[in-house]
């Protein structure tokens, strides 16, 4: 069979069939020119990619910088927060609304290291830091209940105590200009000051604290009668470390003399109540706390007093360690005080004997002794009614403590500067 024969399709020509592979194949090479600049990262691409890659990094650097220099501003400030900044403004102590922040009491050791200077001795910063704490605290307390108690200091009060200190006293019996005087007093209250580097108002404060506990004192001693229960003693005094054991003296007395042993190895004390053979004398409770329990008992704890004639085992205290004979004991006997010299003319005075001046030296002390123990109770009950009522803070730790020792040793002198013994110019 035969089909018919289709039309004849026109034949295109071969340019216009070629041109649509051409036109692909040249995108194809564009996508992959524009690929290849991708890829290269701007290195041989765009200007405009590689600027703007540049500009990118750099800011991502600049963000880095900026924040490590807030890393080390933030712990420089923390740091300056917390070693200058914050320690000298911390609460140190409050009594009601009067507030001690540990600046003050770095600037009230201050002035005890440049008193102590002046006197040749040294700051214990070992305990020193916790103790003026203390003093500053009863001080502040003693202050404001001064006129409850009926006393207090004025200003005129003070400058007698500075003119008494400072100003010369001329010979009985011999003229003296006042202005002179008056100029010489200046000149020596302004050389105390500069050898102690303190300023006029800070020593007034200081005198200021020490008059108002002198009329305390007082007070206190008015209320103790003038015949007391006391036992009659003698007493061997060691040093804690000394070179002598107190266990072989104790040994010894069980065959020696009592006086004897006392006389070859009894160590002196600050204030010496014995005589150089132990003898002490009569003694009321509470003038040597350490020594009351073997003395005169404590019943609350079991304890009985010593019989007459018997000796003690070792009793150590921070003053030393004593071994105490009694002699007789207790009785009630009169204790003198200062107001027994201020009664006594100049010519009683002159008229004692040796041994009754001693005597009256030594009640004198041993009832100076009393009132001082009753001072300390004072201001020991203050400091538990006022933490009991809350009119007392005291806020000290180890980590405050070091820092006051730290600013108080940077203050230190470096070379020990002489001055005039306890007891000169500017001191009671």
């Amino acid at each position: 069979m035969v089909f018919p024969r289709p039309p004849e399709q026109p034949v295109p020509p071969p340019a216009a069939a070629a041109a649509p592979g051409r036109r692909r194949r040249s995108r194809s090479r564009r996508g992959q020119q524009i690929a290849a600049a991708g890829e290269s990262g701007g290195s041989g691409g765009s200007p405009t990619v590689h600027r703007e890659q540049e500009r990118r990094r750099q800011r991502i650097a600049l963000i880095l910088g900026a924040v490590l220099i807030l890393i080390v501003a933030a712990i420089i400030a923390v740091g300056y927060y917390r070693e200058f900044y914050s320690p000298p403004r911390e609460l140190a102590g409050q009594i009601r609304d009067v507030r001690f922040t540990m600046g003050d009491l770095v600037d009230r050791i201050r002035v005890l290291q440049g008193l102590n200077r002046y006197q040749g001795g040294r700051v214990d910063l070992s305990t020193v830091p916790f103790e003026y704490l203390q003093a500053m605290l009863q001080a502040e307390i003693l202050r404001q209940a001064a006129p409850g108690l009926g006393f207090s200091v004025t200003e005129e009060d003070i400058d007698n105590e500075l003119r008494r200190r400072f100003r010369p006293t001329p010979p009985e019996g011999q003229e003296v200009d006042a202005g002179q005087l008056d100029q010489e007093y200046a000149n020596a209250f302004a050389q105390f000051r500069t050898a102690t580097s303190l300023s006029e108002e800070e020593y007034r404060v200081l005198v200021e604290e020490e008059l108002l506990r002198t009329q305390l004192a007082l007070f206190i001693d008015a209320g103790i009668p003038t015949d007391l229960e006391q036992v009659e003693v003698a007493w061997i005094r060691l040093e804690l470390d000394g070179p002598v054991a107190p266990e072989e003296v104790r040994t010894r007395l069980a065959l020696e003399d009592f006086a004897t042993v006392a006389a070859e190895v009894s160590a002196p004390a600050r204030q010496n109540f014995a005589d150089r053979e132990g003898y002490v004398g009569w003694i009321p409770q509470e003038a040597f706390p350490d020594l009351d329990n073997i003395l005169f008992g404590n019943p609350e704890r079991n304890i009985d007093a010593l019989a007459v004639g018997e000796i003690s085992d070792p009793q150590y205290t921070q003053d030393g360690v004593y071994i105490v004979r009694k002699i007789a004991g207790p009785e009630v006997r009169p204790l003198r005080g200062v107001e027994t010299l201020f009664a006594m003319d100049e010519a009683t005075l002159d008229n004692l004997t040796p041994e009754e001046q001693q005597e009256l030296s030594r009640e004198i002390g041993v009832r100076g002794r009393l009132v001082q123990a009753r001072v300390d109770q004072w201001f020991a009950d203050q400091l538990a009614q006022g933490s009991d009522n809350d009119w007392l803070t005291i806020n000290f730790d180890s980590e405050l403590y070091a820092w006051v020792a730290d600013q108080v040793q940077l203050s230190a002198p470096r070379v020990e500067q002489p001055g005039p013994p306890v007891g000169g110019p500017g001191f009671p």
